[in-house]
């Protein structure tokens, strides 16, 4: 029933978390030169619809999963591209590409490494003031490369974002509706519904401290997972690079014996393209 992290994963996972802690210092310097604009860029990234180009490296590291006491690192390629189709509205494009390395998950002393199911959303976007918010389709996409790290099937649904932005703090909420609607009929249908509630505030200097709560609810299986992460993160230059990083627990509230974890962290590093 002891479950061993797997080595590669949690070097890789703590490598980028003591950089990023080390990189803090070096951030707040530079970020203040900047001086109000870091803070703009802060604002940007706390919105899921900004115009923004931005490539996220989502490193998360779970432990204690399940019967077996499993671990699990996931670091997700999460790209957002958005485009302009008109001068009031914008459709912004978000994918989800993880790569999983698990081990006692499916049973003691088993071992996966590979490819998740991608997951795609693209939002409209008009400009409002005031409230912003988004809308469009969802569509999960079998790229797994092993069975039991993917669904083998193809899902699409709707999805929105409603939130609130003022100079230094954003407030709201993106969900999205998924079902199965082709692949393999030997594999359970996908119904899922997920959720994130987030909170944040940025100061000049680039730096910034949120909360979050991520909710999924799975319909076929009738189980609820709830996570609370609450985070610090920066946004600085590394040469003409600007990059924003941020560290989390992820804390689980709520979720199956099966698949819920002890605990966990998440350290992201994004690069950044204001320019485009």
């Amino acid at each position: 029933m002891k479950s061993i992290i797997p080595k590669n994963s949690i070097k890789l996972f703590f490598s980028v978390t003591f950089f990023l802690l080390n990189f803090a210092a070096f951030a707040q310097e530079e970020a203040a030169k900047a001086g109000s604009s870091a803070q703009e860029l802060a604002d940007k990234l706390a919105n899921p619809v900004a115009s923004l180009i931005s490539v996220p490296l989502q490193n998360n590291l779970s432990y204690g999963i399940g019967p077996y006491n499993g671990s699990k690192y996931t670091i997700n390629i999460q790209p957002v591209v958005p485009f302009k189709l008109s001068d009031n509205l914008n459709l912004i494009t978000r994918y989800i590409l993880p790569v999983v390395d698990q081990r006692d998950i499916t049973g003691e002393n088993t071992h996966q490494f590979g490819l998740s199911d991608a997951t795609v959303t693209a939002f409209f976007a008009p400009k409002t003031k005031g409230i912003i918010f988004g809308f469009g389709p969802a569509f999960l996409i079998p790229t797994a490369t092993d069975k039991f790290l993917g669904t083998e099937k193809f899902g699409v649904g709707p999805s929105v974002l409603v939130m609130h932005q003022g100079k230094g703090l954003s407030v709201g909420f993106l969900a999205n509706q998924i079902w199965s609607v082709a692949g393999n009929e030997d594999r359970a249908d996908f119904n899922s519904f997920y959720t994130q509630i987030f909170m944040s505030h940025s100061y000049k200097s680039g730096a910034s401290l949120g909360v979050n709560a991520e909710i999924t609810q799975n319909w076929e299986a009738n189980t609820t997972m709830i996570s609370l992460n609450p985070s610090i993160g920066a946004v600085t230059k590394l040469g003409d690079q600007v990059v924003q990083f941020a560290i989390m627990p992820l804390i689980p509230i709520v979720g199956p014996h099966e698949s819920k974890p002890d605990w966990g962290l998440r350290a992201v590093v994004a690069f950044v393209f204001p320019g485009s």
